[in-house]
């Protein structure tokens, strides 16, 4: 690497091509930063005898240089280079039409030309001494050609070379001229094959400033790339992944967040300051590998279509549409959704009807904790150990199980928790109201409600001043009644006349022009039949939506059997991890359990025994047994009840009659200790009852 400093004049002149890489950001200076740089020539050209530095210029040769002609990668300075290309236009087209200096080194159209905007030696694509990306570029030319901009030009390009046109009318172009001359950069130029160029690039923009993590990672995928290589690979890869992200920056970065966290199962989610760094340090190997390079992108760009589809792609088939819907509760659920695609589209091991299913569970969920009011803190994390459960043979298995697994605090909501919070809470103030209106709207129509333009309808009024008309229907405790009713689920509706309805009375709001009479709303089918609205009314609409709710948006019904098959195989997994030789024993207390393992794991072959911290426990499939090591034997936690098992051996007590066992992580009816083999065939009887009751079904 060579870096030092440089008239900018001196970079930019002789036979030379500057390429912006493909997967550079597209020009964005403002108005605002092109003021800073007039103001900085012009305070150059006021100092005869100091340049004015500008910041660093630093690039890599393409590798297809030829003789005479060189063609650079510019790797950072495009917005400055850019900009600088934009005023040298600006004062050539000023130039053609007050005409040239009259100083003999003064600014003309010829040498603006020859020294800064064109490669005059050169044709076609080499012609340009400054090459842009995509639409940047199209305008660029035809700004450099004088003609017309094309129909989707760059506003940015256009905008500011208007305005170096605007401020040239009211300078000498000599002084600007002599400004431009005296601009220093820091030239840095890199070795192909020796300088790393990500590297440099990062520290050059080490504070982050204006660069997002996928910005980050995208220079790192491509930056190390031949130039075609890198064409192609943006082309066929990363610009199906912009474009599926595009105006949302946030989830973009949320993608590879959630993309990485599923490939390494990471306990704790990245903070979107460290996906970067993250994605680096994992795939660094790709970057110097064409083939595999290519299969990241390719294995991102699938990834990504099945994140968009649930948090911002347009719906148009079933799973879409039920993707879609879970939109309303953030993109917290993607990564889920993200493994449930990759299930059913790339491994076929999910079928639709099941992703369906699994979709509306996931929305089933999100509502009913929403409308309860349960704890949302830590979802990230517990959707994410979700995705993990989802293995590629059994997906929607794992995900039913899971699901009835989460903990405590994330549990599936009942039906009973969902029907009260449906009946007795203030629905009105809750954040998925319209969302619950809305499928109560639509669920199992063909010919859904454009529900876009609705807005909540009260039809009782929220007013606190009612008119007389509803004072009188609610009776001698009106605002009482009011306070109570006015906001539970049965006085709501949907409507695209909510400012029509007002206050009215309830039987003008029945016949007015748009009332609840001539109204398709699914759901004011039952309003408009009643005569009168009074609390009863909203009582009884209310328990009809909250039944209906309950078949929209059903509970978990999961087999128990299922459950204790998947427990058993993460035992068993867990087991295979595990040895009881690293539990600390005795001599004495060893010598027993190696006694009474064997016996268990010959009576009972397909049992697990799986190693604790200070315990053994075995399964088969549910818990029967733990073993926990004394000094001079072993004390048993057996589950079985006390009254069957005192039957067996006087060695046997009531669990119920001990307050605390050291180091049991287990619990059950009965305990005991052994201290010799005669005791462990005393109460082997006992255990085979405790293993028969748990592996019936």
């Amino acid at each position: 690497m060579k870096a030092i400093d440089r008239p900018f004049a001196k970079i930019i002149n002789g036979a030379t091509q500057f390429v912006v890489p493909v997967f550079q950001r597209n020009y964005s200076w403002s108005e605002e930063n092109c003021q800073q740089l007039w103001n900085d020539i012009l305070a150059a050209a006021d100092d005869e005898f100091a340049g004015h530095f500008i910041g660093s210029v630093v690039y890599i040769a393409t590798g297809d240089t030829a003789a005479g002609f060189t063609r650079w990668l510019l790797i950072d300075g495009q917005q400055r280079v850019t900009t600088l290309t934009l005023l040298l236009i600006a004062l050539r087209d000023h130039l053609q039409n007050v005409g040239s200096s009259s100083s003999e080194d003064g600014p003309t159209v010829k040498r603006i030309e020859a020294y800064f905007l064109k490669n005059l030696q050169e044709e076609g694509a080499r012609e340009a001494k400054l090459v842009l990306r995509r639409r940047d570029d199209e305008t660029l030319k035809a700004l450099l050609a004088g003609d017309e901009l094309p129909a989707d030009h760059s506003t940015l390009i256009k905008e500011n070379y208007e305005f170096f046109r605007d401020q040239l009318g009211t300078v000498d172009p000599d002084v600007v001229y002599t400004g431009l001359n005296r601009l220093i950069v820091v030239d840095v130029t890199l070795e192909r094959g020796i300088d790393d160029p990500q590297l440099i690039f990062e520290s050059l923009n080490s504070t982050g400033v204006d660069l997002s993590q996928s910005d980050l990672i995208r220079n790192f995928v491509l930056m190390g790339q031949k130039e075609a290589d890198q064409t192609r690979l943006y082309k066929d890869y990363w610009a199906k992944i912009e474009e599926l992200f595009r105006g949302s920056e946030r989830t973009f970065d949320n993608f590879i967040r959630d993309y990485l966290a599923l490939l390494s199962q990471t306990k704790k989610l990245l903070k979107s300051d460290q996906v970067y760094f993250t994605f680096r340090q994992r795939f660094r190997s790709a970057q110097r590998n064409l083939e595999e390079l290519e299969a990241l992108l390719s294995d991102l760009h699938r990834m990504a279509k099945y994140y968009a589809a649930q948090s911002i792609g347009t719906p148009n088939d079933r799973i879409g549409r039920k993707a879609a819907n879970l939109r309303g509760f953030g993109d917290v659920l993607s990564i889920v959704v993200m493994k449930l695609f990759d299930c059913y589209d790339r491994l076929g091991s999910l079928s639709e009807n099941e992703f369906c299913e699994a979709l509306d569970l996931l929305e089933s969920y999100m509502l009913r904790r929403s409308l309860i009011g349960l704890q949302t803190r830590g979802y990230g994390m517990e959707f994410a150990k979700l995705a993990y459960s989802i293995d590629d043979e059994t997906p929607f298995e794992n995900f039913l199980v899971y699901l009835a697994r989460m903990p405590e605090t994330y549990a599936f909501p009942s039906d009973k928790e969902f029907r009260s919070a449906l009946l007795e809470t203030d629905v009105y103030y809750k954040r998925v109201c319209f969302h619950l209106l809305e499928g109560l709207e639509n669920s199992g129509s063909k010919e859904p409600s454009p529900t876009k333009n609705y807005t909540i309808e009260h039809v009782l009024p929220q007013n606190p001043k009612l008119i007389a008309v509803w004072r009188e229907a609610l009776g001698e405790n009106w605002e009482d009644e009011q306070q109570t009713w006015v906001h539970r689920l049965g006085n709501l509706t949907l409507t695209a006349y909510n400012s029509t309805y007002s206050d009215r009375s309830f039987e003008e709001k029945k016949s007015i022009k748009g009332g609840f009479s001539e109204s398709s709303v699914r759901l004011n089918k039952d309003i408009r039949e009643r005569s009168h609205w009074d609390v009863s009314a909203i009582e009884q609409r209310g328990v009809i939506l909250a039944e209906k709710a309950l078949q929209v948006w059903p509970g978990l019904s999961v087999d128990l059997e299922l459950i204790e098959r998947v427990e058993l195989e993460e035992k068993k997994s867990l087991a295979g991890k595990r040895d009881p030789d690293d539990i600390q024993m005795s001599k004495a207390s060893r010598a027993l359990f190696s006694n009474l393992s064997a016996r268990l794991r010959s009576r009972f072959p397909e049992l697990v025994e799986l190693p604790g911290s200070k315990s053994i426990s075995y399964h088969d499939p549910r818990f029967f047994l733990e073993v926990i090591p004394r000094k001079s034997g072993l004390s048993l936690v057996i589950d079985l009840d006390y009254s069957e098992s005192a039957a067996v051996s006087e060695l046997m007590f009531d669990a119920n009659d001990r307050t605390f066992i050291m180091y049991s992580e287990y619990s059950g009816g009965t305990v005991c200790r052994v201290e010799n083999e005669g005791e462990i065939d005393e109460i082997f009887p006992a255990l085979q009852l405790a293993h028969s009751i748990a592996s019936s079904s």
